[in-house]
């Protein structure tokens, strides 16, 4: 995709191809210099020697050369022991069609297929991501010489589980018990994983007590997998309850724990570490990193330091699962050298970072805009042999569009392709994300369409960001039409969509077109959140609906939506430009009594210059006093820039009004004031 002089964005990955193993000839691969063959009178070569070749021959294409050399020259007769090893060589690179080539030569050949074999077949298809093809060799297995058994019966359902084909399990769960196999704990703890996979756990329920009732006791893992399913679906209390019914081991308490951490209930957790020592049960670097995760997400990387403390003192060594969550903590409390101090200290004591290590400290430093340390670490990853993954490479990429850097986004886009990364659904709306930023909408829209061809469609995020990016560069009948397109698809627009929408249209005054699409959002019955409100009444304020807009803050307040501050903001704002000054005042004096917000520069901003320009002087003094009194945010102290060029705007307003309304001598002495509570800057007055 061409973007401009010297940039472009790859839509393809650039992987070496490898070449072709097998031919269609009767021969395996034909030979590049045939040479005739002669009539052995016996065979040369021992079937030990022949496995042990096959066996430990690193390269595949060495590995298949000696099979079909040997097999051509009739110096040995491929036994049921050659092909397994050549099979599993080729299974554990996913080179299917030999699979299936030689599946085919030991059945023209007479060379029956052990239990072992099919097995590694199935294994191969599973490891390939082709379950269903491994069903359907499965069927023929008679053919093969090989008979069904409960062993590779549960290996199938395996490589079924793996890819959630749920509607197959079952039909091969009965296909099994008409075979006239007694399933064993292995195959119920398949059906009870599936099960819980897709949230029936009432269904496993069922099945354990279908268990019990047929002599097979359920095991440790087969009560870990409910356990664990009821607490990833919020029934801690259930699962509690269960695991009393036999004797947990550290596997069910950490998902015990792992279930009342996701609650945020960290002191019961605790407690269940207190409750495990009592019974002799060390908890594990699991059980502490979970609890030591929680914390670090809820932004407290205090307590999370005091569980690391228990941790040292019990003895348990902390993994660097651990300490990536930790320093995660860090950079979400804003602490970046503390982060850093953590990162490096652990990479001192010896500790290996992984992909997901070295992810979460570039995600970190891009969150505060250091992509400067971000691209370093990354090298030193890459220096390291760790290969940054699809989520490295997204989460720079994000980065880069944040920092307004089109080129550098699209090199690192390039640099993924270029390692054979495919791009996920992440990736792609990153990247949109780039090109909208920068108002390359075709290009967006070429990106989009791509992601379809190459099978990954986008998702409601890919298209609301679109929307979003369209909407803000004014380009609002392209949002519409993507809006339909999105219909069109089969991707529902959520509240998200009809958000960036309705900004779009209020922003260029398309008030009926955008009254229009709030009824729409009412008759799909899509719940209205806070940023709908804020949009819609913003909305109405632009257009002067008075009625309309007290209307929808309280059915804003009815449906249990809390105002933020820009909800205030916007209605302060609306009434002093009407010039309904005590509305203003009354929203002001009874919320910012009740504790419901927070005022800040811009509420100032909209109350002063609405007094000042109705009531006079005197009362606009009286809400600069409050102001300066409360210690507003309005200060050299200010963590946003923007905050501080309002602030001059503030000033810059008030002075003026000042001006106009007093005399000299008292606007000096309000400068003072100002200057004395450090919210007044020299630019107030130029």
């Amino acid at each position: 995709m061409y973007l401009k002089e010297g940039c472009s964005l790859l839509l393809k990955i650039h992987k070496p191809t490898r070449p072709l193993v097998l031919s269609s000839n009767p021969n395996l691969v034909p030979s590049l210099n045939p040479k005739p063959q002669t009539e052995p009178t016996q065979p040369i070569l021992k079937e030990s020697e022949v496995f042990q070749r096959l066996k430990h021959e690193p390269q595949l294409g060495l590995a298949l050369e000696y099979f079909r050399s040997i097999s051509n020259s009739r110096a040995f007769k491929h036994t049921q022991l050659t092909y397994t090893a050549m099979i599993e060589k080729l299974g554990s690179q996913c080179e299917m069609d030999g699979v299936q080539y030689l599946m085919h030569q030991m059945k023209l050949e007479g060379v029956s297929c052990s239990e072992d074999l099919f097995i590694s077949v199935v294994k191969a298809y599973r490891r390939a991501g082709l379950a269903e093809q491994a069903l359907k060799v499965f069927y023929r297995i008679r053919e093969f010489g090989c008979k069904p058994s409960v062993k590779i019966y549960n290996h199938l359902l395996d490589a079924l589980l793996c890819e959630n084909r749920f509607r197959m399990i079952n039909p091969v769960y009965v296909n099994m018990k008409k075979d006239g196999m007694v399933p064993n704990v292995f195959t119920y703890n398949i059906l009870l994983k599936a099960l819980c996979k897709n949230d029936r756990v009432d269904g496993a329920h069922k099945l354990l007590v279908e268990m019990s009732k047929k002599g097979c006791c359920p095991d440790t893992v087969s009560y870990t997998t409910v356990v664990s399913a009821l607490c990833r679906l919020g029934k801690v209390d259930e699962a509690r309850e269960l695991a009393c019914k036999f004797e947990p081991n550290v596997a069910v308490y950490n998902a015990l724990v792992n279930g009342l951490c996701k609650e945020f209930k960290f002191e019961e957790a605790l407690v269940l570490l207190v409750e495990m020592a009592d019974k002799g049960l060390d908890p594990n670097v699991i059980t502490y990193s979970t609890v030591i995760s929680s914390l670090s997400d809820m932004r407290n990387v205090e307590s999370a330091l005091a569980v690391l403390a228990k941790m040292f003192v019990r003895g348990c060594r902390p993994n660097i699962h651990t300490f990536t969550s930790l320093i995660k903590g860090y950079f979400m409390e804003g602490r970046v050298s503390e982060a850093l101090d953590l990162w490096n200290r652990m990479v001192c004591e010896g500790f290996e970072p992984n992909v997901v290590a070295y992810t979460t400290v570039i995600h970190g430093l891009c969150s505060v805009g250091n992509m400067r340390k971000a691209i370093s670490v990354l090298h030193e990853m890459q220096k390291k042999g760790c290969s940054p993954n699809v989520t490295t490479y997204s989460t720079l990429i994000d980065g880069f569009a944040k920092a307004g850097n089109l080129v550098r986004a699209s090199e690192t886009w390039n640099n993924m392709m270029d390692c054979g990364c495919r791009p996920n659904v992440i990736a792609y709306t990153c990247m949109v994300d780039v090109l909208c930023r920068k108002y390359m909408f075709n290009q967006a829209q070429c990106l989009l369409e791509n992601m379809t061809a190459e099978g990954c469609p986008p998702n409601i995020v890919t298209f609301n960001t679109f929307i979003k990016g369209l909407c803000e560069g004014g380009e609002v009948d392209w949002a519409v039409k993507v809006l339909n397109k999105m219909r069109d698809n089969g991707s529902l627009p959520n509240i998200t969509t009809y958000n960036e929408l309705l900004y779009g249209l209020f922003k260029v005054n398309r008030f009926k077109e955008a009254f229009g699409l709030v009824r729409e959002i009412h008759d799909k019955g899509l719940k209205l959140n806070l940023v709908t409100y804020n949009t819609i009444l913003n909305g109405f304020c632009r257009a002067g609906m008075t009625n309309e807009t007290m209307q929808v803050f309280g059915d804003m307040l009815k449906c249990g939506t809390k105002p933020d501050t820009i909800t205030y903001n916007i209605l302060i704002y609306f009434f002093c430009k009407q010039g309904r000054i005590e509305s203003a005042i009354q929203l002001f004096n009874s919320t910012g009594a009740a504790k419901e917000w927070c005022p800040d520069v811009i509420t100032y901003t909209s109350l002063l210059w609405g007094i000042c320009s109705s009531i006079g002087l005197d009362e606009a003094m009286v809400y600069l006093h409050k102001m300066i009194s409360e210690a507003s945010l309005l200060s050299y102290g200010m963590a946003k820039p923007e905050d501080y060029l309002l602030s001059v705007t503030l000033n810059n307003i008030w002075l003026q009004r000042l001006v106009h309304w007093a005399s000299l001598e008292d606007a000096h002495r309000s400068i003072g004031s100002l200057r004395k509570s450090h919210m007044l800057c020299p630019l107030a007055l130029c």
